[in-house]
């Protein structure tokens, strides 16, 4: 009994393991994809990979450096707020800077009082000095002419009743006296004539200096605030307050490089005129299949979807490149050359777009287009 009991179960095993393998062994169904893979729109249709930013008539997006390096005080916009020319974006910490301008003002400032005491010369209390001085030099002249002439006269009348030594002394008073008059005549000549011309115009000069060194100095100051070139969007900030920044931008924590510190274009989710541009790069072998400029027509596929935007050809630009991987924006080892291509496009109601999203674009010619619509 018990070994009919073992064959039953090693049966009912071998029947399991038959089915199990039945059953795993079948091809499982595939699962539907999430999207469809982007198809060739065009019948000769070129493949290019692009990139979305900010339609500009010229270049790409605005990177933003300080010309100064320092640290980061005040953060003043958020990412994508709207800003006007002129806006400041950033401020840095200027409190040397600022310092340097007030002291050069300063300065300037003393250089400007001397010059308007030069020009101002001669101040009315020291020319009423010099005048009294003047007057008193005349008025001892005359003390000392008076005295010179009673001892004349008294010599003309008894030659014996002056000494020679009185004589003498009288005379050379008169002399010195009259000195002083002349000196003191000239020291009010040159008193009322004022400062001297060199004087005045090596102050005038100091003074001019000064200024233009507070000027340079305000300018670098100014330029402690990062402010907007333009009116735009603030697309991307990569800093903090506290950071320490410089011309070489900010250091990025997690790419472990430096890059700009404030990117800047001119919309978000759409454009100058509502507008968002797409920069296309065309292998450089497959340069000779595109169509002339007149008839370029392209159709973006937004990865991860089912949608498709036609573009619009905007220009090239005349000069092919080294390729770069846009994920990274490290260059390849292999010399891959591209030429970019730049199209336009209105991003459709309901669909998010921004810029830096990578995008799959197909470049076709007017008879693509037309086979294109037919098919459809």
């Amino acid at each position: 009994m018990r070994n009919k009991v073992i064959f039953v179960l090693v049966g009912l095993g071998i029947a399991a393991g038959i089915a199990s393998a039945v059953i795993y062994s079948a091809p499982k169904k595939p699962q539907p994809p999430v999207f469809s893979p982007a198809p060739n729109p065009f019948p000769k249709g070129i493949y290019a990979n692009g990139i979305i930013e900010s339609y500009q008539t010229s270049g790409e997006n605005t990177n933003i450096y300080p010309e100064v390096p320092g640290v980061v005080t005040h953060i003043l916009v958020t990412e994508g707020e709207r800003v006007k020319q002129g806006t400041p974006l950033l401020q840095l910490d200027d409190s040397v800077q600022r310092a340097n301008v007030e002291q050069l003002e300063s300065q300037a400032e003393a250089a400007r009082a001397v010059l308007g005491e030069l020009k101002a010369q001669p101040r009315k209390e020291i020319l009423e000095v010099v005048r009294a001085q003047a007057e008193l030099a005349a008025a001892n002249l005359k003390t000392a002419q008076d005295q010179l002439d009673k001892l004349s006269r008294s010599i003309e009348l008894e030659p014996k009743s002056v000494s020679k030594d009185a004589y003498d002394n009288a005379k050379n008073a008169t002399q010195v006296a009259r000195a002083n008059v002349e000196v003191a005549q000239r020291q009010l000549a040159l008193t009322r004539a004022g400062a001297w011309v060199f004087d005045i115009h090596n102050q005038q000069k100091q003074y001019e200096a000064l200024t233009k060194a507070v000027a340079s100095a305000s300018a670098l100051l100014a330029k402690f605030t990062l402010r907007a070139p333009y009116d735009g969007t603030v697309l991307s900030i990569a800093t903090a307050v506290g950071s320490y920044i410089s011309s070489q931008g900010a250091y990025g924590t997690y790419t472990q490089g430096f890059g700009p510190v404030v990117v800047l274009g001119t919309g978000s989710g759409a454009g100058s005129a509502g507008y968002l541009a797409v920069r296309c790069y065309i292998d450089e072998i497959l340069i000779p299949r595109l169509p002339p400029p007149a008839d370029i027509h392209a159709r973006m596929f937004i990865r991860g979807t089912s949608i498709s935007v036609p573009l619009e050809f905007v220009r090239m630009q005349p000069y092919v490149s080294p390729k770069i991987q846009l994920s990274n924006a490290r260059t390849e080892k292999v010399d891959v050359r591209v030429l970019p291509v730049i199209f336009r496009f209105a991003p459709p109601p309901g669909v998010e777009v921004f810029p830096g999203q990578l995008v799959d674009v197909y470049v076709g010619d007017k008879e693509s287009v037309r086979v294109f619509v037919g098919a459809k």
